[in-house]
């Protein structure tokens, strides 16, 4: 299946496949770029969609991957975070903005998961471009990246 991927997108697949998740990365038509537009192209509600995002840890200058349901915002300036530039975030995680998935990354990295998204069985996430994307269940997603938990203001 994964020859008719995308690169980048048959590569994540690779990579989350050896994290233990039974998934298919799905391309489709309409662009998944934004939260909005992927839960329209995915057609569940917005918070099923999982933003990830990458901010630069204001003590450690160290990139984190904020995970946030597509319906609420990162409470950044709480956590003492900066958005990462476009550049820092292909750096850290070796995918352009639009497309970053959740885990598969070029490197490990802190890991910060909303715990909204415990309203859903299931998620959806980006894929490695602004076409693909993946259903995952939010335990099977957390579990693969091992990560720690924080609550955030809705």
């Amino acid at each position: 299946m994964t020859d008719s991927l995308h690169p980048t997108a048959a590569r994540l697949q690779e990579r989350l496949h050896a994290r233990g998740l039974a998934i298919d990365v799905v391309v489709l038509s309409d662009s998944t770029r934004t939260a909005a537009d992927a839960a329209a192209a995915c057609g569940c509600e917005l918070g099923q969609i999982v933003k990830s995002l990458v901010f630069v840890d204001g003590a450690t200058g160290e990139p984190v991957v904020c995970l946030w349901a597509g319906d609420r915002q990162v409470p950044a300036d709480e956590l003492g975070l900066r958005r990462a530039s476009a550049d820092e975030v292909r750096q850290a995680t070796g995918f352009a903005v639009g497309g970053v998935p959740p885990l598969g990354h070029e490197r490990p990295l802190r890991t910060i998961v909303d715990e909204s998204l415990d309203r859903f069985d299931r998620v959806w996430c980006a894929a490695g471009t602004p076409h693909a994307v993946f259903e995952v269940s939010r335990a099977d997603l957390v579990a693969a990246i091992a990560a720690a938990e924080c609550d955030a203001p809705a």
